[in-house]
């Protein structure tokens, strides 16, 4: 695969080197940026996250990225939002009241049930559904307390079982959201970010 241009968004809150580390062994040239008009312009990006939903949500709309961000998704952009990053693209989230996502999955995010344990760290299988181009079924690796608990109306999907069934990705043409973390997730891992990267670059898989 040719070099291509990858941004990662810095949100504050988020293991930006090993998301960079994944990429770039798979040709990127990735840049970190948070400024808006890098963003914006972006031919591929991506948006990691580790951390609480509503001080990372507040952080993109004090640097002016949400509406950059929102605008991206629903034009159908190339982007990639890993863990938080996909929570934060839903309308809100039950670990912060009050603290609006960017609203382009209409979904709110919630707490796992108390009868397992959370956060869910570590493997778990993932279950891609009829019409996924990028995602498959494998086993990845979690970290996280929230989910959202069925695919959105007008993307497809994967889930995975923890207390019931959650949603473990959502993908709709070149954008794709993963509870999961691809980087961290292995050869399997390694494949799918492989096929986002063509998808995002128009070609077939």
């Amino acid at each position: 695969m040719s070099a291509c241009s990858v941004v990662v968004v810095r949100t504050g809150a988020a293991n930006t080197a090993s998301v960079a580390a994944a990429l770039r062994r798979l040709g990127a040239a990735v840049a970190v940026h948070t400024e808006k008009a890098e963003v914006e312009r972006a031919e591929i990006l991506v948006l990691p996250g580790v951390g609480a939903f509503g001080p990372v949500a507040r952080r993109l709309d004090r640097l002016g990225l949400a509406d950059v961000l929102r605008r991206r998704v629903r034009a159908g952009r190339p982007t990639l939002a890993i863990c938080l990053g996909l929570q934060l693209l839903a309308t809100g989230s039950e670990e912060s009241p009050g603290a609006g996502g960017l609203g382009v999955l209409p979904a709110t995010v919630s707490r796992f049930p108390t009868t397992v344990r959370a956060p869910q760290l570590g493997w778990n299988r993932v279950r891609a559904r009829p019409g996924c181009r990028v995602l498959d079924g494998g086993v990845a690796y979690f970290a996280n307390s929230y989910r959202i608990e069925r695919v959105p109306k007008g993307w497809h999907g994967a889930v995975a079982e923890h207390g019931g069934p959650f949603v473990a990705a959502v993908e709709r043409g070149p954008v794709l959201g993963c509870q999961f973390h691809p980087e961290l997730s292995g050869q399997w891992g390694h494949e799918l970010l492989e096929r986002w990267l063509a998808v995002s670059r128009g070609r077939s898989w």
